[in-house]
């Protein structure tokens, strides 16, 4: 069966750069993965050994969903947080009250309708064999 150092080693080529290098895989024995890190705080070289199935799983929390590519999109999704649609729309223009023509109050719209056609668009078509 093997002991899987080839698949390790494959897998770290074609992880992207800041999971882990190649180089920093130390030693993959008796189920264990030893590898080098850069602890985040200090900023030291540690060294540390995982079982096999651990140190898998830390490595695939690294890889992106599917449709998804490293910096290109990671970071545009975080603009879209900040982003604000009503800043490109004008503003609305204030129209004056309608006033009834017979009291002179304001009318409220209750229901607004769409036109199918407007009158410039409607072309006359003579009936043909209809009686007038």
């Amino acid at each position: 069966m093997g002991s899987g150092e080839k698949a390790l080693i494959s897998l770290g080529r074609y992880l992207y750069r800041g999971v882990i290098r190649e180089q920093d895989i130390l030693a993959c024995a008796n189920g264990r993965v030893s590898f080098r890190y850069r602890h985040a705080k200090t900023g030291k070289s540690e060294k540390r050994s995982l079982t096999g199935v651990d140190f898998r799983w830390r490595i695939l929390q690294y890889v992106l969903p599917k449709g998804f590519r490293r910096a290109r999109h990671f970071g545009l999704l975080p603009l879209l947080l900040t982003f604000d649609p009503n800043r490109f729309k004008p503003p609305r223009k204030e129209r004056p009250p309608m006033l009834c023509s017979c009291c002179g109050a304001e009318m409220a719209i209750v229901r607004t309708r769409i036109r199918a056609m407007s009158s410039a668009v409607v072309a006359v078509v003579p009936r043909i064999g209809v009686a007038l």
